[in-house]
């Protein structure tokens, strides 16, 4: 009798934005399609794969804190390997296989779809293998993909960035802007609609200047609104814009196309004008704060989140002021807060003026108050009003007698909805309804009456589907 060889298992752990855990989706889909298989629920894995990131420091120290936990795991678990990449990775490279030295692969952010090979090369040459593409070989979305949920997908329209932030490694990491064609494009999303997906988010280091690459200043205003074309394409959103190329064309697409969602991250990195300088952001206060008032001209719904840096170098209690300046008049729905962290690589890196820790962390307790402070204002203001609610794929939580779901309304806030108790009545991830406002915090919004209008959609069938055969839908990317 034959022995038979059980498939290795696998699990990704994803650190930073958006696009990593998009890139893991693919190297999930890279890793079952060479015929490894995900560990089970509190079973050590044959591989392990870092997914990184190199935007904040913090990354850098969660990822050789956990490195370091597995390398006794590793020593007790036979054939176990473990594989490092992203951007960090990318930025790093031999530095990873120096510092923990039992690492097998360490890969970029440009050959994910190596993987495979290197863990085999690894495994046969009993040495790491350390491989960085410098420039993109493929489109990244021609990768074999396992996307998180199987009604709301990422699509990536764009890699790298061209701009030369003080404070960014991303451009040097990811490489200049590469854009995907339109039709490659709409031709995925109509693939993932006719799976059940419902909700995409458009993908991009920056968004609003896709078509750079191929001469078409216009090309993502046209994009929304062909999104709009799409019959079954519930929600369209995008992140994130760059101010500074954020034109009228995008933002009357967004109020004229019935399907792309009244929601907005602009990031503001800060407010002073001084300190915009020295980032090398192409954009002032003023122009910020026009951009906005024309969003909510255009769509007075509309939810506008941020990303704020407190402690760049040089910045003076008079620049911290007028950050907290514009966010009083931006009114923020939400706001991501950072702590300035010195990056090796990055011109901010070497500048004079580094600001104390402790004033950046005690600017920081402000500014996170402030935020805080708006944000409740601002939900206060939907109490008693009706919102429609795509409900996420969790398993609802119980209040005593009362069993809540999650969901996000159009505007993107997020939303606890009282349900039904009766389980047959209850909505599914994936399926809409309308719920009306019954209290609000700073970062949530509570729905305690009854469900009125539930949609059950191909959505919540997708899910429903999933969840039945305890896995998602494995999606194969067309090659491009």
């Amino acid at each position: 009798m034959s022995q038979t060889t059980q498939p290795r298992t696998f699990e990704v752990i994803t650190y930073g934005c958006q696009m990593n855990f998009h890139d893991s989706e693919r190297i999930t889909g890279v890793l079952l399609e060479a015929g490894y298989t995900p560990a089970t629920d509190g079973a050590q894995a044959d591989v392990v794969v870092f997914n990184t990131c190199a935007v904040r420091e913090n990354a850098d120290n969660r990822l050789y804190g956990n490195l370091g936990h597995l390398a006794p795991v590793k020593q007790s678990h036979a054939g176990m390997q473990i594989a490092v990449g992203g951007c960090m990775a990318q930025k790093d490279r031999d530095i990873v296989v120096n510092k923990a030295p039992w690492v097998d692969v360490v890969f970029g952010t440009n050959n994910l779809g190596a993987l495979p090979a290197l863990l085999e090369r690894a495994r046969v040459n009993h040495s790491a293998q350390v491989e960085i593409a410098e420039s993109l070989e493929r489109f990244p979305s021609t990768l074999p993909t396992r996307r998180d949920s199987a009604y709301a997908a990422w699509v990536a329209i764009s890699v790298g960035c061209n701009n030369t932030c003080t404070f960014c490694i991303v451009p040097a990491l990811r490489g200049k802007e590469t854009d995907r064609r339109p039709g490659d494009v709409l031709a995925e999303i109509r693939a993932l609609v006719s799976e059940g997906v419902q909700e995409v988010t458009l993908l991009g280091q920056n968004v609003n200047t896709y078509g750079v690459e191929f001469g078409d200043s216009g090309a993502f205003a046209k994009l929304l609104r062909a999104c709009g074309e799409v019959d079954g394409l519930e929600r369209v959103r995008f992140t994130s814009p760059h101010p500074a190329a954020f034109s009228d064309d995008v933002i009357a697409a967004m109020a004229e196309t019935h399907n792309v969602m009244p929601s907005l991250h602009m990031p503001l990195q800060s407010g002073s004008d001084q300190v915009l300088r020295a980032m090398r952001r192409s954009y002032r206060s003023e122009k910020f704060l026009g951009i906005l008032d024309r969003v909510r001209e255009a769509m007075p719904e509309a939810a506008i989140s941020t990303d704020i840096i407190v402690g760049f170098p040089g910045e003076t209690e008079a620049d911290f002021q007028a950050t907290l300046d514009v966010v009083a008049a931006a009114r923020f729905a939400a706001a991501f807060t950072f702590q300035y962290s010195i990056r090796p690589g990055t011109p901010a890196a070497t500048m004079p003026d580094q600001v104390p820790a402790e004033v950046v962390s005690e600017r920081y307790q402000r500014l996170v108050d402030l935020v805080g402070e708006i944000s409740w204002a601002e939900n206060k203001q939907l109490v008693g009003t009706p919102v429609e609610v795509l409900f996420a794929d969790n398993e609802g939580r119980k209040d005593g007698a009362t069993r809540r779901m999650s969901g996000r309304a159009r505007d993107n806030r997020l939303v606890h909805v009282q349900v039904p108790d009766d389980p047959a009545d209850r909505p599914r991830p994936g399926d809409l309804a309308t719920v009306e406002i019954t209290y609000a915090a700073p970062h949530h919004l509570n729905a305690d009456a009854p469900i009125t209008g539930l949609r059950r959609t191909r959505g919540g069938d997708a899910w429903a589907a999933a969840n039945e055969s305890a896995a998602l839908p494995l999606t194969l990317r067309p090659r491009a």
